[in-house]
């Protein structure tokens, strides 16, 4: 019995005290994901704060013909691409937290084009938002109608991205106004000048303000802009441009019950690619003649037509006239665009469509030029989610 003792007594001196990291670790909480369902579906509370998050994302595939219309166009030119196929990939992140001084909100979009084996990565948005204010790269506050078409190789409207700073008061009822301060380097066209053509560095940007409803029967907007002229020939001398437009676009349920009329029209006085974003390349801004620098006038009106033909398939409709008086008749030019295409959605967020669209341009016949005729085709599948 006492060797026994003394063998157990050794045993637990040998054994030395149970310390913490030997005794049962208690398991931590679990956060659980939780659902936010104050802005929409699909968001959700970032674990340990009161941020709710939406991931979302879009893949697009699509098979183009490039212009095919008069020539010579890129089926007449060996050096140019006939056809191309498409992919692009786009991740989109949009946060919102309720704060005392209104919702503050954040929204990246970015995404990443493989056309033809070639690599292009393009921040499309990125701003934040609080109370009625936005920081950073969005919609121009401009853009109000922005189209039908799904391939968009050409349009009768402005889709316009741009850093800015704005702020939006709503009124109620629907009513809101903004005022804008944006970049003019993504609304900036030719500039012509005896000694040099083209535009010199970013001085002043653009001033961009709209009007805006929107109710149960569809919104409406009107808006007007300046933009600084500011050539590159430090002997010619700047001017300030301006735009004015407005737009509508109504719900029309006795045609089907998802259909949307669009009517949209805009006047410009050296600030060329506010109403339009897709002219052809002979338009400008301003041309200097003589020592004397003289604005280019535009007038453009476009309208679309979205018709639901069944659940599942939707057929749209687009189309603009554009006219534009330069200092010079051989800068003057007529163009028309037209668009049509049907989309079938069998699943949700899935669109299988085919769009075919038309332009043609009507040079001055002080240009030289010959009227053209471009067509092109573009076949797409995109699924969003």
């Amino acid at each position: 019995m006492i060797r026994s003792a003394i063998i157990g007594a050794s045993m637990v001196l040998l054994s030395g005290p149970a310390f913490a990291a030997d005794l049962p670790v208690a398991p931590e909480p679990i956060d659980y994901l939780r659902i936010c369902d104050a802005y929409g579906n699909r968001f959700f509370y970032l674990p340990g704060t009161e941020t709710c998050l939406r991931i979302g994302g879009r893949v697009r595939v699509g098979y183009r013909l490039n212009n095919y219309g008069s020539g010579p166009n890129n089926w007449s030119d060996k050096t140019q691409n006939s056809s191309s196929f498409l992919a692009r990939g786009y991740s989109y992140l949009d946060s919102r937290t309720a704060t005392e001084y209104g919702m503050l909100r954040t929204y990246n979009a970015v995404f990443v084009t493989n056309v033809d084996d070639a690599n292009s990565v393009v921040l499309e948005y990125s701003f934040i938002q609080l109370g009625g204010f936005t920081f950073g790269r969005a919609q121009s506050f401009w853009d109000f109608w922005t189209g039908y078409s799904f391939g968009a190789r050409v349009t009768s409207y402005s889709d316009t991205k741009s850093n800015v700073a704005a702020y939006t008061h709503a009124f109620g009822n629907g009513f809101s106004a903004s005022l804008s301060i944006e970049s003019p380097v993504s609304r900036r066209v030719e500039l012509i000048s005896p000694n040099a053509n083209g535009y010199g560095g970013f001085r002043i940007p653009d001033a961009v303000a709209n009007i805006r409803i929107d109710q149960a029967w569809g919104s409406a907007q009107v808006m007007g802009a300046l933009h600084q002229v500011y050539f590159v020939d430090t002997a010619a001398d700047s001017a300030v441009g301006w735009a004015v437009g407005a737009g509508a676009e109504i719900k029309v349920p006795f045609l089907g019950g998802r259909d949307k009329i669009a009517l949209q029209v805009g006047y410009s006085d050296g600030a060329s690619r506010f109403p339009l974003d897709s002219w052809n390349r002979r338009i400008t801004d301003a041309i200097n003649v003589g020592g004397s620098t003289k604005t280019t006038k535009t007038w453009n009106i476009g309208g679309g037509w979205r018709h639901a033909v069944t659940d599942t398939l939707s057929a749209n409709l687009e189309g603009g006239y554009h006219t534009v008086d330069a200092a010079l008749d051989s800068y003057d030019f007529n163009q028309w665009t037209l668009t049509g295409n049907l989309v079938w959605s069998p699943v949700s967020s899935l669109d299988i469509g085919a769009e075919m669209q038309y332009r043609n341009v009507d040079f001055d016949r002080a240009s030289g030029l010959s009227d053209t005729d471009e067509i092109y085709t573009t076949l797409r599948v995109q699924k969003t989610f």
